[in-house]
């Protein structure tokens, strides 16, 4: 061997080289300095936003550069901190669990996962809080500025507030009763909103299943997220305005939505008037509204899916998500999996990492 490298340059120089890039590269990932959270680094996760993933709650499947022992050495409280907020904020508002798993959702429609959703008005931008979709809806703005002023004071411009928002979705979902998983992290934030893209990406309350299954895909998610997703309505409540047409007219006649159970239908007409009220609220899931369960799916097949949206699944005439939503309505662990699954699928949807974006310090801001 010896003789070999003294005959060959080259390969001397490439084996000083691959020594001293191993050397380096132990020093950094042993440093508690620099540790995981060093922005450059890909543990090859793979899959991408497209993938189906291979294991159980999501386990394996993430996005080059982000992984779950992300802050494992530069912020290992970082989960901690989150739940110990969450815990306190969900068992005073149980309805907050839902608003904050729609936080997330919310943005990574949107530029991907990369907590645009937070940012205020700027003279650079308009804030996607005004859009449609989420203007006078989305909330709890305020429990993701707790979190992160928690996180600064314990690991100062350290947790991303994109991660805060997967941390928060995943913590409201075990606390409301729902499955845990395997969580990739790194996400890094972005520096400007896009209002154009939150009217035109988000998925109205009035979707036919054909316009949901468009918008889905655009995200590069499938039927199966798109029903599994859904699911997500078995907590939460929504506005009146966001389903009064299918009380009074629903195609545009004068006349409720035929798919609508009647008497759940007269129910809600007590909460929702033809004419005001447009801001009451009515829970997505009227039997186990603060609980994460398969009863979402049960009440779509007795025609009492709240929002268009919900009963397309079974009534859109698409056999994919027909047979799926009779088939989580029957088996609630299969639910609880692909939810999980997709959850870490939508939370792999475009996130900016390495050296991309920022870490803000303010969620409501650019640095």
């Amino acid at each position: 061997m010896q003789s070999f490298l003294k005959e060959n340059p080259f390969s001397s120089f490439m084996a000083s080289l691959l020594y001293t890039t191993f050397t380096v590269l132990m020093a950094i990932l042993s440093s508690s300095i620099v540790c995981f959270a060093f922005p450059g680094f890909s543990f090859g996760w793979g899959g991408g936003a497209g993938g189906d993933g291979d294991g159980s709650f999501g386990n394996g499947q993430g996005y080059p550069g982000l992984f779950p022992e992300f802050y494992s050495f530069s912020c290992p409280q970082a989960n901690d901190i989150v739940m110990s907020v969450l815990e306190r904020v969900i068992a005073k508002e149980p309805r907050m669990a839902a608003s904050l798993l729609r936080l997330h959702f919310h943005d990574c429609f949107v530029q991907g996962c990369d907590a645009s959703v937070l940012l205020d008005d700027n003279v650079m931008f308009a804030s996607e809080k005004n859009s449609g979709p989420n203007s006078n809806s989305i909330r709890g703005f305020e429990v993701i500025d707790e979190i992160k002023s928690k996180l600064e004071e314990a690991c100062p411009q350290t947790v991303s507030c994109a991660d805060i928002l997967a941390l928060a979705a995943r913590g409201s979902t075990v606390l409301s009763g729902g499955p845990n998983w395997e969580l990739p992290l790194g996400r890094r934030d972005a520096t400007q909103a896009s209002l154009s893209a939150s009217n035109k990406n988000l998925p109205p309350p009035n979707s036919t299943i054909q316009n949901l299954i468009k918008l889905f895909r655009r995200q590069g998610l499938n039927e199966v997220d798109l029903v599994s997703l859904s699911g997500a309505h078995t907590i939460g409540m929504a506005r009146c305005s966001a389903f009064k047409q299918r009380l009074y007219n629903q195609d545009g006649n004068d006349q409720p939505d035929s798919t609508l159970e009647i008497t759940y239908s007269n129910g809600l007409k007590t909460v929702c008037p033809k004419t005001g009220g447009d801001n009451n609220i009515s829970p997505l899931d009227f039997a186990s509204p603060s609980t994460f369960d398969n009863t979402y799916f049960k009440l779509i097949m007795f025609g009492k899916g709240l929002l268009t949206s919900d009963q397309v699944l079974l009534a859109g005439n698409v056999e994919e998500t027909m047979l799926l939503v009779k088939a989580y309505a029957e088996d609630y662990a299969l639910f609880f999996d692909q939810f999980a699954r997709s959850m870490v699928k939508m939370g792999n949807i475009n996130p900016l990492t390495g050296y991309q974006g920022e870490v803000r310090k303010n969620c409501r801001m650019p640095n």
